[in-house]
């Protein structure tokens, strides 16, 4: 709210930090000027000789600079609001219901199984940000042809979940007995219901959400990569995105997660107007205030505001206009703003008699204000996220604001109608269970027609079919576009170009010396020249693509730009020259691989956001990718991503000089431990050739819910050709590489030893294997692509053994071993816990030495650090020896 007069609150500085005023007469004088300047001239003057002030006061070195803080009141003033366009009494009503619904759905578990947990205040205080947004802003995806609207993406804040679930429940798309098992995923199927996710959980209910946010500031810095890579679709041409928003509601506790601050400027300098962001500012956190001795309504102004965002305060309600218009003396706005969060916290839990004799009552002025006013009415008066016309008028000037993305910040009260049970009290969080009377006070509190015993017995209310009530929800989301939340996976398949005409050089490759790095950027090349799937290709890196040998794609497809380029670059004559351009291909990040993977979930997830099938290959270190950004890979995973992780120069040793911090021992492991990620470690280009070529297929023709994760080395050696046969053993995880015979010993009286290796180790397996077999024991060489999958198929043999299936079948990696003989000698780059996983699956009697690169990393030479680790030739030799001295001879 403002008051109708534009300008009274400017008549006396409200800054409690104001500096003294040493001559009140010129500054009435100066303030005189400057009205009447504002109301002859008119805002965009004022606005001119303001910015002139301020450039003089910074040539004359006067050290001041403007406050980016406002007025603690709305930005959208009384005068400027839109007629609102909808039915407000029906809308508090559907409001109301699904409110009930929400509460009722989470006591009703808590009640059955107190173990369930759920929230009900955080929806309670987001109930008309979201029910303004499916009135009146958010729209569905109408279908995928010509004319028709794609849909804007929102994102839902998770705790509000319920809220989401009772609204699908008045729509239609849930059942009464679908609410009653919220949090019962696993017993649900049985009473022929659908269970209800905790929080938006795409995996879990793959037909109804679409953006996974239980993981706080997941959410907001993947909004902001949404919105930059619809321009992204929009600039190449490959889909027009310009009348779709990104929508998302998030908390104000969730503002402190890094992840939601990261990319602030991004989405500022990117000028991404079709994002908006809702805050919800309840004030409050689990355990209390979120900033109980500030306003955080105030900081994330002022930070937005830093950071080049529209800034839109929802502040008051409309019951406040009076009040502010009677204000004359501003005692109202300065008497708010020298109000922090946890005092109003504090009015919010109490009834109107305090806030009359605790807020009010403070000065003669405020007293002033409150006569005429019943304690019922001070203690209805609402704050201006839980007014439908404020945060309509709120939308409003979002969606059509320009330039910028723009952020309300929306002031409600956490546990809003819970009244003494919950409203605004430190244990609102985790209030999951109200008494009888709490009950009733919230039915009366929302006029619901519920009788005592319905409202005791927590029934769920549905209005009958041809109400008002349901005849205005469904219309208004039919002109929308339908219901939302709702996953549509809806994509024309890609095919993908045949291996041998982009990587024929990798699979034979007679012997060359190359790095599978350079190997597979030579192949990411010739598949960017495919006329078909080359672009729906999206290359990524956060800052190292010269380190990765990928200048030669900065000409070839260029790196994306929202303004093209417009400068020269300095190293603009060479043939690796630095190129941006509007239609560029390549998403280079800088230095940020939090927004790299942001980027890579979109492109990765467009499939079904879009119904644009793209293939994402993020290339980065493998140390900054699953250690330091993988919760939101786990995200990804949830979200049902499909595209390529690479982690380029990954293992501990193959990294050199670097040091503790950039070498990756544990990638495969945390890896390992997501269901939908394949994960492999290739040794050799050909076997590289092959896992891309297959996850291709898997991604982008059959469709399939499935990212892969791909290390790579930039060591450079010599390449073997792929063996003939050895396609299926690369997929599963292993495959008999070579068998070296003992030198100077008979068949007869020959030891044999088994050496598995993988990724970088795999050449000095080898060479441990020529060493043995000059000493006379046969040594056979398995090439180990994927600890992992090995382990998977291991165990789900095992399961279906356990089950009493007559045909379990046998673990692959025991198939592959029945053909050899001797100890097991396992080496890798990782921590031996990635070895281990597979123990189980050798054959018995055969004794398994795992050998790997456990502690921290050092800076050093490849041979130094292997030796040190004790993964060279020589550790192997020696572990081989070992176990033949202690193990029975084969």
């Amino acid at each position: 709210m403002n008051a109708p007069t534009a300008h009274h609150h400017l008549l006396t500085p409200a800054s409690a930090s104001a500096l003294a005023d040493t001559d009140p007469q010129e500054t009435a004088e100066w303030r005189d000027a400057f009205l009447a300047l504002v109301a002859t001239e008119g805002p965009e003057r004022a606005r001119f000789m303001l910015q002139e002030m301020v450039r003089l006061a910074r040539a004359g070195r006067v050290g001041w600079q403007p406050d980016l803080n406002t007025p603690y009141v709305n930005t959208v003033a009384v005068q400027d609001q839109p007629v609102f366009p909808g039915d407000l009494a029906i809308e508090e009503r559907v409001a109301s219901i699904v409110r009930w619904n929400a509460l009722a759905m989470v006591v009703r578990a808590n009640q059955a199984y107190g173990e369930l947990g759920g929230h009900i205040a955080s929806y309670a205080s987001a109930a008309d940000l979201f029910e303004s947004g499916f009135n009146h802003f958010f729209r569905a995806r109408e279908g995928l042809g010509e004319g028709q609207h794609r849909g804007d993406l929102v994102f839902f804040q998770p705790h509000s979940a319920p809220g989401v679930y009772a609204r699908a429940f008045l729509e239609g798309r849930l059942s009464e007995q679908d609410l009653m098992h919220y949090r019962q995923e696993l017993t649900a199927p049985g009473a022929g219901a659908q269970g209800l996710s905790s929080y938006p959980h795409p995996w879990l209910m793959p037909d109804f959400w679409q953006f996974p946010t239980g993981s706080m500031g997941i959410g907001p810095i993947s909004s902001i990569y949404h919105a930059r890579f619809m321009r992204y679709l929009t600039h190449r041409n490959l889909l027009d995105c310009t009348a779709r928003k990104v929508w998302g509601v998030f908390g104000d506790g969730e503002m402190d997660e890094p992840e939601s601050m990261s990319a602030l400027t991004l989405a500022a300098r990117e000028g991404l107007d079709n994002l908006v962001w809702v805050v919800n500012c309840n004030l409050q956190r689990l355990d209390g205030p979120v900033r109980g001795n500030g306003r955080i309504i105030d900081e994330l102004e002022r930070l937005f505001a830093g950071a080049g965002w529209n800034v839109v305060k929802l502040v008051w309600g409309s019951d406040w206009d009076g009040l502010f218009a009677r204000d004359l003396t501003g005692a109202l706005v300065r008497t708010l703003e020298g109000t922090v969060d946890g005092q109003m916290q504090t009015f919010a839990a109490k009834d109107g008699r305090f806030n009359r004799d605790n807020f009010f009552g403070q000065n003669p002025e405020l007293a002033a204000l409150a006569q005429g006013m019943t304690d019922e009415q001070i203690d209805r008066l609402k704050r201006g996220g839980h007014d439908l016309v404020k945060i309509h008028a709120a939308y409003a000037a979002a969606a059509r604001h320009q330039g910028q993305p723009t952020v309300i910040l929306a002031h409600t009260k956490k546990g809003y109608g819970m009244g003494t049970a919950g409203q605004g009290k430190m244990t609102t969080h985790s209030q999951k269970k109200l008494d009888e009377t709490d009950l009733i006070e919230f039915r009366n509190r929302f006029n619901l027609p519920l009788t005592d015993e319905q409202a005791t017995s927590l029934a769920f209310f549905k209005p009958a079919e041809d109400s008002p009530e349901m005849r205005y929800l469904r219309s208004h989301r039919q002109a929308l576009g339908g219901y939302l939340p709702r996953r549509d996976t809806t994509c024309e398949a890609l095919p993908v170009p045949a291996i041998a005409s982009y990587a024929q050089f990798a699979l034979r490759a007679d012997g060359k010396e190359m790095s599978t790095t350079m190997a597979f950027v030579r192949m990411l090349g010739s598949l960017l020249k495919d006329a078909t799937l080359g672009p729906r290709i999206v290359p990524i890196v956060a800052d190292e693509a010269r380190t990765f040998g990928m200048a030669n794609l900065f000409k070839q497809v260029g790196i994306y730009s929202s303004v093209g380029q417009r400068y020269a670059p300095e190293d603009i004559g060479s043939v690796l020259s630095y190129r941006e351009a509007l239609d560029g291909q390549i998403l280079e990040e800088g230095i940020s691989e939090a927004g790299a993977i942001a980027s890579w979930t979109a492109a990765a997830t467009s499939y079904t956001v879009h119904g644009l099938a793209m293939l994402p290959f993020y290339i980065y270190y493998s140390m900054f990718g699953f250690q330091r950004v993988g919760d939101a890979i786990w995200a990804a995973a949830d979200q049902r991503a499909r595209g390529f992780l690479l982690g380029a120069t990954s293992g501990r040793t193959t990294l050199g000089g670097e040091g503790l911090q950039h070498q990756d021992g544990s990638s495969h492991l945390v890896a390992a431990t997501i269901p939908n990620c394949k994960a492999y470690d290739p040794a050799y280009a050909g076997e590289m050739a092959v896992i891309i070529d297959a996850g291709m297929r898997e991604m982008v023709t059959e469709q399939r819910d499935v990212f892969y994760y791909v290390t790579l080395m930039n060591e450079n050696y010599a390449q073997p050709d792929l063996p003939e046969g050895a396609h299926e053993g690369v997929l599963r995880g292993c495959y008999v590489f070579r068998r070296f015979e003992a030198e100077g010993a008979s068949a007869a009286t020959a030891r044999h030893v088994t050496l598995l290796g993988s990724g970088a180790i795999l050449t000095e397996v080898v060479k441990a294997a020529q060493q043995l077999a000059a000493e006379g024991i046969t040594a056979t060489v398995v090439s180990v692509t994927s600890w992992s999958e090995l382990a998977r198929d291991g165990v789900a043999c095992e399961q279906r053994a356990i089950a009493g299936e007559d045909q379990p079948g046998t673990p692959w990696l025991a198939a592959q071993l029945a053909a050899t003989s001797g100890p097991v000698i396992a080496a890798t780059d990782y921590v031996r816990a990635v070895p281990e996983t597979v123990r189980a699956f050798v054959p018995e009697g055969r004794k398994y030495i795992t050998l790997g690169t456990d502690g921290f990393g050092r800076s050093d030479t490849r041979a130094a650090l292997r030796e040190f680790f004790g993964v060279d030739a020589a550790a192997v030799v020696r572990a081989a020896k070992f176990a033949l001295g202690t193990a029975a001879v084969r």
